[in-house]
């Protein structure tokens, strides 16, 4: 067994080659603040870079996998950007900030070690960018999930609108990132967001480290390989979806609809939107 460095967000543990990669926070629900962002690519580019490891499980600590985005510990990134008369310097430094949370993200989905996702609880917003950079999704019967960024007037911009369609069709995609309604394990397995649902999350860790172990017992540079061969043809749609949204939301996301948004999250009350 082999202790990793210490984190913020993360705890790292690797035993018989799989590596464990456990959300912990600090934010309320494993909410994604500015550690989470700054570490997981660097997680990630380790466990990439380890002989060691063959195969990642990715879980969450607690009750829950992750609330997803933190707002209140984000805000010193996303308030220049909501000021009145943002002009292109903010604009142009808000595109910066979600390349480099998108790269976060992709750098899950471009680690050459398969990665099984083991999500209970909620599993929000940016928990669902990040299980949809997986390879393997598992849930507990108690999981919900939901692409909930239209309810705070955002569009899912790191990596849900590019991924989920080849993981769920674009027909269910659509109205989920329409509704950001919640959904159950049992939905989610019903779609193929999940590949399987388990009674409770003992039993949910312990299949998706069997998976995980039976992945670390194959040849690992032919592991490496099937996983290389079967993102060949979907990473080219992929960056462009990226690139895309980036530039999409750098230059509109910026609303009154986002400041009433985030305003009314910190007011604990239903935001009122107006379109402006």
């Amino acid at each position: 067994m082999t202790e990793q460095q210490t984190w913020k967000a993360f705890t790292v543990e690797t035993v018989d080659h799989v590596a464990r990669v456990t959300l912990v926070g600090p934010g309320k629900g494993n909410a994604m603040g500015p550690d989470f962002w700054s570490e997981l690519p660097q997680i990630f580019a380790d466990l990439d870079a380890d002989a060691d490891v063959r195969a990642v499980v990715l879980a969450g600590s607690g009750k829950n996998f992750s609330y997803g985005l933190d707002l209140q510990a984000m805000g010193g990134d996303l308030g220049p950007v909501l000021a009145d008369g943002a002009k292109a310097k903010a604009r142009t430094e808000f595109h910066a900030t979600i390349r480099r949370m998108q790269a976060a993200i992709t750098a899950v989905a471009d680690c050459s070690k398969p990665v099984v996702a083991a999500v209970q609880g909620w599993c929000i917003g940016g928990g669902v960018d990040l299980i949809t950079a997986a390879d393997i999704r598992y849930a507990s019967a108690d999981a919900k999930f939901s692409v909930r960024e239209v309810k705070v007037a955002m569009v899912a911009d790191v990596g849900t609108l590019a991924r989920l369609p080849r993981i769920i069709g674009d027909g269910h995609l659509r109205e989920l990132a329409l509704t950001g309604k919640d959904i159950t394990a049992e939905r989610a397995e019903r779609i193929g967001l999940v590949n399987e649902v388990f009674d409770d999350a003992d039993a949910l860790l312990a299949a998706a480290h069997a998976t995980a172990a039976e992945i670390a017992g194959n040849p690992p540079l032919v592991v490496q390989g099937v996983k290389n061969v079967l993102d060949h043809t979907r990473s080219a749609d992929v960056d462009d979806s990226l690139r895309y949204v980036a530039a999409w939301n750098a230059a509109f996301l910026p609303s009154e609809d986002l400041t009433e948004a985030v305003t009314a999250v910190f007011q604990k009350r239903t935001p009122d939107f107006k379109g402006a």
